[in-house]
């Protein structure tokens, strides 16, 4: 449409800069189950849903559950949305544009805020060690009533009016109801990015695994526990009142009942089932039983017809049962004598199950004395995970020699055993599945999934979040006494968490050398991104303009609204995020007419940030008939007229969403 053609102003969709509103959606999914609760404004009719449950809807005054102080505030910290963003940290990261893993820097709750719309149902398995409230070991904002406010503050991005993280002390009256503040509404948040067969492990200890258990309860529902798994974290004990302590506990909950965990591989899986006298023949069940025979368990004696040509180097059938009877030669189970044995199993059973040339039970062949002897590979390969994990692997100080073989032992106290995690990672993901820890502490949980990447060649991925917190400790008197860490150049936590997973691919390149191509490691890297505030300057209507200079203020910021100092790359993170993108989503750049263009997951959403749009560039972008088309406000230059011809333009071709930003 020609530039001059004169339509009444129209203006394109705001893309919202905001979190995803938690409590708008729980008010959509349940006016999308119950329409009929529904008001005129749009509002829940509490007693249409009463009416609509009938029986179901408990309206007595006392019930059973838990309550602490803070609870309702824990409501109003989750539905706060975040007005923050992630920025994009190259030189921090390694192999950045290839990999599918993060590492962000910032507090956490603020994380799970804005990963809500681009990870939402996304991740398989979260596995998290959080304070343990000891009194001494987690730091929290005295004031999250503006987290991200409290979080700038914090880590010295704006000047500080006072809030700060600290420890929480037993002294203080509220000392478990400040802990249970900081966990529901981060373990609320982490249940939505779970996926229908998700499962969480939580790391605890006696000081807070009742409480924990209430909460987790309350937020998963009782029908979806799992387990209350017991760790031997310490084999020697450490004193503990009158009990020297050994335990730790690990909490597993899913994200819906009845979720399957993996099986794990039994030790030696693969070689014939063994007993205290060796190979288990089939026919011992004989001789061990001498009314083993034809008369009184005929279903045992049968013939399985094979071919020596339809067995692998190793006498395990390559063939189904139902594919080995079309072949002539008949294999029956001989005694040591060569007389007939008998099977463990009846004939449908193996039918049934497929018992022959299949997992996990097959049936292996030996020759001997000129024959085909029969042997069971083993009774079941996989057994499930036991509610008491006492393996060297899961101890501890464990954990802390793995961090010294990388050589970062005196910067990290406590870190969590790489078997620990390795076990969880097993039974709670496949391939390909997105592991979560938005407590990440050293980066125990990015090493084991790298380490498990290299050593099957699947590809699992991860997202590590870390609080940048200060490697240095405060003393009572304000000065700050240096630790090795902070000597050693680690300012923060979160330095440490990238610096050991920098190592670990480092490790794993140096054994691949000359091994394997490039491509077959590609997903060993990480991206950093660190939280911040928005790129863009928000209106702000809570800002009290009542006066001219706090007016013109906002008005400046609604004029020139992206904050000096950022980058295109940071916008186009920013708006990958409040878009429902993954951040790590393929993304192209190229031009049209001039200007440059990024092509978001195979053009699904076209981005061009240039800050002086033409009427060629919008029809270029629009005839390429994207489902989303995202612009810089500012690209229009105050022209209404182009901005009401690209709203057309965009329309006539088909784009679902045309936004601006």
């Amino acid at each position: 449409m020609p530039e001059n053609t004169s339509v009444n102003h129209l203006e394109p969709e705001k893309l919202d800069l905001a979190s995803l509103d938690i409590a708008a959606e729980k008010q959509a999914e349940l006016l999308r189950l119950l329409p009929e609760v529904r008001t005129e404004g749009g509002k829940v009719d509490f007693d249409r849903l009463r009416l609509a449950l009938g029986e179901s809807v408990d309206v007595g005054k006392e019930r059973y559950g838990m309550n602490w102080p803070g609870k309702t505030d824990c409501f109003k910290a989750i539905q706060r949305p975040s007005l923050g963003t992630l920025l994009p940290v190259r030189e921090e990261s390694v192999n950045f544009d290839e990999t599918e893993n993060l590492i962000i820097e910032g507090d956490n709750l603020e994380v799970l805020k804005l990963l809500q719309k681009s990870y939402q149902g996304k991740v398989k398995m979260i596995y998290i060690d959080p304070p343990y409230n000891t009194g001494n070991d987690f730091i929290y904002p005295d004031n999250y009533s503006e987290s991200l406010q409290t979080y700038l503050e914090y880590t010295g991005q704006v000047d500080s009016e006072g809030r700060r993280f600290s420890n929480n002390l037993e002294t203080d009256g509220r000392f478990h109801s400040k802990w249970l503040n900081m966990m529901y509404p981060r373990l609320y948040l982490a249940k939505n990015l779970l996926n229908d067969t998700g499962v969480i492990f939580i790391s605890i200890d006696d000081s807070e695994v009742e409480n924990l258990r209430r909460i987790c309860d309350e937020i998963f529902g009782e029908d979806c526990f799992v387990s209350t798994t017991i760790i031997q974290a310490n084999k020697r004990g450490q004193t503990y009142k009158e009990v020297a302590k050994t335990h730790e506990y690990l909490l597993i909950y899913s994200r819906t009942p009845d979720v399957s965990l993996n099986e794990l591989e039994k030790p030696g899986e693969g070689l014939p089932f063994a007993d205290s006298k060796g190979p288990f023949d089939l026919w011992e069940l004989r001789n061990r039983n001498p009314k083993f025979d034809r008369t009184n368990r005929p279903n045992l004696f049968f013939p399985i017809y094979a071919a020596p040509e339809t067995l692998d180097e190793t006498g395990y059938s390559k063939v189904s049962l139902e594919q080995s009877q079309e072949y002539s030669i008949e294999i029956l189970p001989k005694n040591s004598e060569g007389k007939d044995g008998c099977w463990r199993w009846s004939k449908e059973k193996i039918r049934t199950e497929d018992l022959i040339g299949s997992t996990p039970m097959v049936l292996a062949r030996e020759k001997r004395d000129g024959g085909w002897n029969i042997y069971e590979r083993s009774r079941k390969s996989t057994t499930k995970a036991k509610s008491l994990w006492t393996e060297t692997e899961v101890i501890s100080e464990k954990g802390t020699m793995e961090l010294g073989e990388l050589g970062l032992a005196e910067y990290f106290e406590h870190p969590k055993p790489l078997g620990l995690i390795r076990k969880c990672i097993l039974i709670g993901s496949d391939d390909g599945d997105l592991i979560l820890d938005f407590f990440a502490g050293s980066g125990t949980a990015g090493a084991a999934v790298l380490d498990l990447n290299n050593e099957t060649k699947l590809n699992r991925r991860f997202i590590l979040t870390q609080l940048p917190e200060p490697t240095r400790v405060q003393k009572e008197d304000g000065t700050w006494t240096d630790t090795l860490a902070w000597q050693a150049g680690f300012k923060t936590i979160a330095d440490v968490t990238k610096e050991r997973v920098r190592r670990v691919i480092q490790l794993h390149q140096k054994e691949r050398e000359g091994k394997l191509a490039l491509s077959d490691a590609h997903q060993e890297g990480f991206r950093v991104l660190k939280l911040a505030t928005s790129n863009f300057n928000i209106w702000n209507a809570a800002t009290e303009t009542t006066t001219p200079d706090a007016l013109g203020q906002q008005l400046e910021l609604h004029i020139d609204h992206i904050q000096k100092g950022r980058s295109s790359e940071d916008l186009l993170y920013e708006i990958l995020l409040k878009s429902g993108f993954p951040l790590t989503t393929p993304v192209e750049i190229f031009g049209i007419e001039g200007k440059a263009v990024h092509s978001v997951a195979n053009g699904a959403m076209l981005i061009c940030l240039d800050l002086q749009l033409t009427h060629e560039a919008i029809k270029g972008i629009a005839d390429l008939k994207p489902e989303r088309v995202v612009c810089l406000d500012e690209g229009f230059a105050g022209n209404d007229q182009l901005k009401t011809n690209a709203v057309l333009i965009m329309k006539s071709k088909g784009v679902t969403k045309f936004q601006t930003i």
